[in-house]
C-alpha cells in the first residue's frame, strides 16, 4: 500500500493511500484515536476499518494527525486535528474527482473529529463513528447532523461508557431527514479486543453496503 506524504496546515502529513482501479470508486477517510494516548493510523481498529472500506470497493486514506509518526506539527486539542482531517479529505478528493460517495470513519477521538468534519463538508454522504467518547467531548455541534451514519460501540466500554453513547444517539434520533443507526457489541470494551473486532467490522461492512445500494436506487 503506497505511503503518501501530503501537505497539511502545519507541514507534512503522513498517510497510507489505497486506490481502486475504478476511477469512479467511492472514497473514505479513516481517523485514528487520541494522539496523546498512543493513537496512530496503525491502530488495530483503524487498520481494520481501512481494509473493510477497501474491500467494499472504496479508495481509502488513513493518516497520522500532526505530531504523530512522520506528520509534522504538534498536538492541538482537536482544533488542528480537524484542520488536518480537512486537508486529508482535500487530498483524497483531488485524486478522485469523479467519486460520487464520500465517507468518513473515525475511532474514539477520531470519531469526534470525524463528526466535526461532517458538519463542515456537505459532500460527505455517510459516517461511521466507532466508540465515540461522548463522555469526554461535547457533540452538541451536531445540530442538525447533516448525514446518516452508524454509531457502534462496545457494551462493556469503560473508556467511553455506553450510557453516554446512548444519550448521544437518542439526541440524534430526534433529528429529521437523517437516520442514525446504533449498534452495541455485546461483551466488547473500547478497543474491540478479539473476538469482538470481527463482529464490529462485519456490522460496519453490512451497514455501508446497504447504504450504497440504497443510494443508487
Amino acid at each position: 500500500m503506497p505511503e503518501v506524504i501530503f501537505p497539511g496546515p502545519e507541514g507534512r502529513l503522513e498517510g497510507r493511500y489505497h486506490p481502486q482501479k475504478d476511477r469512479d470508486a467511492p472514497i473514505a477517510i479513516v481517523l485514528h484515536p487520541h494522539p496523546q494516548f498512543g493513537g496512530t493510523m496503525n491502530n488495530k481498529v483503524v487498520y481494520n476499518l481501512h481494509y473493510a472500506f477497501y474491500n467494499m470497493g472504496f479508495t481509502v486514506l488513513r493518516f497520522n494527525f500532526r505530531g504523530v509518526g512522520r506528520s509534522q506539527g504538534e498536538y492541538d486539542q482537536g482544533v488542528g486535528e480537524l484542520s488536518d482531517a480537512a486537508s486529508a479529505l482535500d487530498y483524497l478528493q483531488s485524486m478522485n474527482q469523479n467519486s460520487k460517495h464520500c465517507w468518513v470513519a473515525g475511532f474514539s477521538f477520531g470519531a469526534w473529529i470525524g463528526m466535526q468534519l461532517l458538519m463542515r463538508r456537505p459532500e460527505i454522504t455517510g459516517f461511521v463513528s466507532v466508540s465515540p467518547p461522548a463522555n469526554m467531548y461535547d457533540f452538541s455541534f451536531l445540530a442538525p447532523c447533516p448525514a446518516s451514519g452508524l454509531v457502534i460501540n462496545g457494551a462493556a466500554d469503560r473508556v467511553a461508557p455506553p450510557v453516554d453513547t446512548r444519550a448521544l444517539v437518542n439526541k440524534l434520533h430526534e433529528q429529521k431527514g437523517i437516520t442514525v443507526t446504533h449498534e452495541e457489541v455485546e461483551g466488547s470494551g473500547h478497543f474491540f479486543e478479539e473476538p469482538h473486532m470481527e463482529h464490529m467490522i462485519d456490522s460496519v461492512s453490512g451497514y455501508v453496503k446497504r447504504r450504497l445500494t440504497e443510494n443508487s436506487r
